[in-house]
């Protein structure tokens, strides 16, 4: 194997803030696309699908567990997938390893969940075995074939008015493979991150930056995680990246 040149640590340093260069260019693109994503029209779901839990049937509003937005990942564990019955879909399971702590997405209104065509005992046996958290349900009917998903893993998002459901997104393939950052689902979500830097349509919520982290089992606590001292990390935040920024263009 042939590695890289080595080099003086001046020239290092010459040729990572060239690469910057690109590399917050790549930032500004994907904020821009993710703003593009945001104004992408919906379309209704006018069927009544049903899916197994494990409490029992459930629609796909319940789905939801109460919040505005929902992100399915369609999950290849059944019959004819390699590993059944012990195992899930090699990928899928790369997949779901990779996942982020779902608290920051219900703090954001987001509900993430998985579906597959396994029983719930077969689905609660695997991520007990592997431990997986989240809600994953059953698919009992075609829901699959419906959302592009019958014959590849994809990613689904649905944003809802009252009852009424609606499809505002889908990603499959490689587009798929850079997901589970809690910031790579807000970035596909309906209403982004909800910050109030971002390009969104007027009316969405947004918030300061900051202001809505907590560490994921505070969401619930009345306490302050950056004890008092917000306006000093956002000032920080801004100095380091006004530096960056001249370093790159120097």
């Amino acid at each position: 194997m042939s590695l890289t040149p080595i080099v003086s640590r001046a020239e290092w340093n010459a040729a990572r803030q060239a690469l910057l260069v690109a590399e917050k260019e790549h930032t500004r693109a994907r904020d821009a696309l993710a703003a593009q994503r945001r104004r992408m029209p919906r379309v209704v779901v006018d069927k009544d699908y049903a899916f197994d839990g494990p409490d029992g049937p459930v629609s796909l509003l319940d789905m939801f567990e109460g919040r505005s937005q929902l992100i399915i990942y369609r999950f290849f564990f059944e019959p004819g997938v390699a590993g059944w019955p012990d195992r899930g879909c090699p990928g899928c399971s790369l997949m779901a390893d990779q996942t982020a702590h779902l608290a920051h997405l219900n703090a954001r209104d987001v509900t993430f969940a998985r579906v597959s065509r396994a029983p719930q005992a077969d689905i609660e046996r695997l991520k007990a075995e592997m431990g997986w958290a989240g809600p994953w349900y059953t698919i009992t009917d075609e829901f699959d074939v419906d959302f592009d998903v019958d014959e590849w893993h994809g990613t689904n998002v649905f944003i809802r008015d009252g009852s009424t459901v609606f499809r505002s997104y889908f990603v499959d393939a490689r587009g798929d493979e850079a997901l589970g950052s809690t910031w790579s689902y807000l970035d596909l979500a309906p209403l982004g991150r909800q910050e109030d830097w971002e390009d969104s349509p007027d009316g969405f919520p947004q918030s300061a930056p900051y202001a809505w982290w907590r560490r994921h089992d505070e969401y619930e606590a009345d306490l302050d995680p950056w004890g008092g001292q917000l306006e000093e990390k956002r000032a920080a935040t801004r100095q380091h990246a006004r530096r960056v920024a001249g370093q790159a263009m120097s």
